[in-house]
């Protein structure tokens, strides 16, 4: 098969793969497959015409499609290519909040729901900013904070409220290839009426998660009234 022809396949794998995924036509992860494919492919062929055109052999219609492709997949993977390839977060590796709710859901049945400890210092590592917030609220107050944040949550459907644990548990559905995470918060009494809440967020597929969980609880800990 040709370079050029090969490069028209990277760009429509590049483009199909997420389309397929965000229509449900496909599992996201195999949207993702499709996607992942196509840039590599991408890569490759965009480096043999380069090659080609350096030796003056003119680059195909292909080839600069593959070479345009290859570019803004470079762009994306190095963006997130700093990510660990873990795939749970918490702000509290040493007693990270358990998932109740979410291990009864129908997609989670037979999965390991606990959070592995081998994670806790590869998180340290990359993520130390992943702390717990402090509301000077009791714990009621503070679970009410907890779900009006959860609900400016873009992504997040809350699946379990639960007032006498002090828990939150949601699912978050990415945006693009529609994959689905788990999330939970947990509210726990802190000394003279203060709160204290911790987040944790684990995917579903996937060894790593290309840096969505962190970036997730970062963002809801933004939305948190300020302590």
């Amino acid at each position: 098969m040709s370079s050029s022809r090969l490069g028209t396949i990277a760009a429509v794998l590049v483009v199909g793969g997420p389309a397929l995924a965000w229509f449900q036509v496909v599992p996201p992860i195999v949207g993702f497959a499709l996607y992942a494919l196509g840039g590599l492919t991408a890569v490759g062929v965009g480096l043999l015409s380069v090659a080609r055109a350096l030796r003056g052999r003119g680059l195909a219609t292909g080839g600069v499609l593959a070479i345009v492709v290859a570019v803004v997949f470079a762009a994306v993977a190095l963006r997130r290519g700093g990510a660990p390839r873990i795939n749970d977060f918490t702000t509290d590796p040493a007693d990270p909040p358990a998932f109740v709710h979410a291990a009864g859901l129908s997609a989670n049945v037979g999965r390991d729901m606990s959070y592995p400890p081998t994670f806790a210092e590869i998180q340290r590592q990359c993520c130390a900013d992943l702390a717990p917030a402090h509301l000077e609220v009791p714990p009621a107050a503070a679970l009410a904070a907890v779900q009006r944040a959860a609900a400016t949550m873009p992504d997040w459907t809350v699946t379990n409220v639960d007032a006498g644990a002090g828990t939150l548990e949601a699912v978050a559905t990415s945006r693009l290839f529609h994959f689905q995470d788990d999330v939970v918060v947990r509210v726990r009494a802190e000394g003279d009426g203060a709160s204290r809440v911790d987040v944790r967020s684990k995917s579903r597929v996937g060894k790593g998660d290309l840096g969505a969980n962190a970036a997730r609880i970062r963002l809801f800990l933004a939305a948190l009234p300020p302590s």
